[in-house]
């Protein structure tokens, strides 16, 4: 096994895993966004007002995402075990 090799394991492991978490990162930044928008224009400066709706946001992207997230997963561990002998030596 060459460093080229572990370096480009790493670097798909590295891809999947912003693959995986971006649609709910931007999901909840948006929902964030969206608050402080809300709470500047209100004046409401309340600060546990934003998790609630970020919590629900991100519950709701898991119902969307979730089977494609489980998919990409499932796909990269399967493909690690099927290479396994390339790993081990």
């Amino acid at each position: 096994m060459t460093s080229e090799f572990v370096l480009a394991l790493a670097e798909r492991g590295i891809y999947t895993i912003l693959l995986v978490a971006g649609p709910l990162l931007i999901l909840a930044l948006a929902v964030g966004l969206l608050v402080s928008i809300f709470q500047a224009t209100t004046q409401i400066q309340e600060q546990t007002l934003a998790f609630i709706p970020k919590i629900v946001a991100v519950l709701i992207g898991l119902i969307f995402f979730g089977p494609w997230m489980l998919t990409t997963m499932v796909e990269f561990g399967a493909d690690i075990f099927q290479n396994l002998n390339v790993l081990v030596g």
